[in-house]
């Protein structure tokens, strides 16, 4: 290790283009360089940090577990110089500065898309979706300029602009009775299998508090980290959801019906900007966008303003 400083920009590419790629060869090709240059990267690399990143088996190669640890700080130390060779170009040519959003996948699949239709765009925009966590943590850091994040979340580290409510909703196959109704009663639930958001810090939590009030017990549940994933399993007669409504109605799938819940489960989302920063003219334009493709696409949508927050979060709570 007494050598980490002659790593080289080459090396680091050489490196992720073989964990990529699969094998030099592949990677040689991806690289636009010769198959000895590329294994003479990667040896030099390995001499460097003092520990083999690759076991060879003639003409194949596997990572090492070590490689594989390696690697996603590399591929992200990469991804940010890449940006900044972007900024530069954009900066010197005086482009538009693109507008980097971070969200979580049921915004930026069901509502993103709707509230930028309604922009006459001019700059760049990189959308990014992540958990609500992460979201959170590039607005923190000003690695996004706007994010979409449902609530909870950290308020006070950032400029939070409007909270927006809307109600949750029930998936279901189209030839399931239950899709006849005009609402649906949990209690309609009772003995069916729930496909299930597998997080019991947010609103997982809450749907199944609501279930253990009216003491409607599921026979059993799929979970999984994605509302899209939800509704295949919906679509595939695996069972129904109770989803959030961004999704529901923001993502028709054929096949799916979906019907608003009874029981009033309030689904919470924030439209946060990094503490103090200064917003671009797309930035404002697209908080002002989401409230007016919210209002249109959920149902029984409210704006409420960044006051309501801590009410919010002891509603939540609660539930």
């Amino acid at each position: 290790m007494n050598t980490l400083q002659d790593l080289d920009l080459r090396q680091l590419e050489a490196f992720a283009a073989v964990i990529s790629a699969g094998n030099v060869t592949a990677a040689a090709k991806v690289l636009a360089r010769s198959q000895p240059t590329v294994s003479r990267l990667i040896q030099e690399l390995e001499l460097s940090l003092g520990y083999p990143l690759f076991i060879r088996n003639g003409p194949r190669i596997h990572p090492t577990e070590e490689a594989l640890q390696l690697h996603q700080y590399v591929q992200k130390a990469l991804l940010s110089l890449q940006q900044i060779r972007l900024r530069a170009h954009e900066i010197g040519h005086q482009q538009h500065r693109p507008l980097n959003i971070a969200t979580t996948p049921a915004l930026a699949a069901g509502l993103l898309p709707q509230a930028l239709a309604l922009l006459g765009l001019q700059n760049k925009v990189q959308i990014v979706s992540q958990s609500a966590e992460q979201t959170t943590h590039a607005v923190i850091t000003a690695e996004a300029d706007i994010g979409l994040c449902s609530l909870p979340l950290d308020h006070h580290a950032v400029d939070l602009h409007w909270i927006g409510q809307s109600r949750c909703a029930v998936a279901l196959q189209a030839e399931d009775p239950l899709a006849n109704e005009a609402e649906i009663p949990l209690t309609s639930l009772a003995g069916r299998r729930l496909i299930a958001p597998w997080n019991p810090l947010r609103l997982r939590g809450r749907f199944e508090k609501a279930l253990k009030k009216l003491k409607v017990p599921p026979h059993e549940m799929i979970e999984t980290n994605s509302s899209a994933n939800m509704l295949a399993c919906v679509r595939a007669g695996l069972g129904v959801a109770i989803i959030e409504p961004v999704t529901a109605w923001g993502m028709p799938l054929e096949g799916v019906t979906i019907r608003p819940l009874r029981e009033e489960i309030p689904y919470f989302f924030g439209v946060i900007t990094p503490l103090g920063r200064q917003l671009s003219p797309a930035a404002v334009s697209l908080v002002e966008a989401l409230e007016a493709a919210a209002e249109k696409l959920l149902p029984a949508f409210r704006r409420l303003p960044a006051s309501e927050h801590q009410r919010v979060m002891l509603l939540i709570n609660s539930h």
